[in-house]
């Protein structure tokens, strides 16, 4: 699945941020593109920017990512998008990746499940998923709780398949460490929202690179799931960081207007946002990384010959 890659790295598939050009750009760059379908906002565009991607990128892999959640009535359409188009890599999102597995296993397709938890890992893994893309402490967005070393090693216990380790990685070094711990890729994303291909609006790729750690909080109150957003950014939309409002219900439909929902003006970040230095292309962001990821590497070869 990561074999050919410049560095085992997904660039994370973000909500209203990962588009056709930010894909294209990643799998050229050399590591995997990623885009959650809801962010095609019909299935005649979803159609279009499959059709896109596969054109520009050939043979790389490259990744669609699927809400599997019972409230996404769209979900059907959305693999028949998928069974037409065959993406090597399909992530399941907010719900069990069954509904993915025999469509995508049955074109030669691999289904990783986003969990963020040790019995929502075996819950996928018992469902047939072929791997796990395990969301810890200090990612953007939906976000998870576990340390990524702490998850990481839980889950060797019982597996020994394809693990992705997302939260918080935000340079080579980081992606360094998390194989070295046992992983096979990463996921990043707070890394490539200021890239020059995302669909971010401008202010939002400004904020992310004028914000640090202390500039994060993790709340329920957007979306009903736990998701780190900028506080800058709650302030801007009339909300008050020390005093939330109630977790709305979870409805996760892709076709679901944007009319009413907190979550179409509030912008997330993940905890290496002070890592991002400024609007940049793709192809400048993974080779900063590449660099980082060959100096870390070195570092353990005087401590492996000690």
């Amino acid at each position: 699945m990561f074999d050919g890659l410049r560095l085992p790295v997904i660039a994370a598939p973000m909500f209203l941020i990962s588009g056709p050009d930010l894909v294209i750009a990643a799998c050229k760059a050399g590591v995997i593109g990623a885009f959650p379908t809801p962010n095609a906002r019909s299935i005649d565009q979803l159609d279009d920017w499959m059709t896109r991607i596969r054109a520009a990128v050939g043979d790389a892999p490259w990744c669609a990512n699927l809400v599997t959640h019972s409230s996404n009535a769209r979900l059907p359409q959305d693999l028949e998008m998928v069974a037409k188009h065959k993406p090597p890599v399909v992530v399941s999102a907010l719900g069990s990746p069954a509904p993915a597995i025999a469509v995508v296993q049955g074109y030669g397709g691999k289904v990783l499940a986003d969990v963020t938890s040790i019995t929502l890992a075996k819950k996928a893994l018992q469902a047939g998923a072929d791997g796990l893309a395990c969301i810890c402490a200090g990612a953007g967005g939906h976000t998870g709780a576990l340390s990524p070393f702490a998850f990481l090693r839980a889950v060797r216990e019982f597996f020994d398949g394809p693990v992705v380790l997302g939260g918080g990685i935000s340079d080579g070094w980081g992606v360094a460490g998390a194989i070295a711990a046992g992983a096979d890729a990463v996921y990043m994303g707070t890394s490539f929202i200021a890239a020059q291909e995302s669909m971010a609006p401008p202010a939002y790729k400004d904020m992310v690179a004028a914000a640090g750690v202390d500039d994060l909080l993790v709340s329920p109150a957007i979306t009903g799931t736990a998701a780190s957003w900028l506080i800058p950014s709650l302030l801007a939309n009339g909300l008050d960081p020390r005093n939330m409002p109630d977790a709305p219900g979870r409805a996760y439909d892709s076709g679901q207007s944007f009319k009413g929902k907190r979550w179409a003006d509030v912008w997330s970040a993940g905890q290496g946002v002070g890592a991002v230095q400024g609007v940049e292309p793709v192809a400048q962001i993974v080779a900063r990384l590449a660099r980082d990821y060959t100096a870390a590497r070195a570092r353990f070869a005087p401590a492996m010959q000690a």
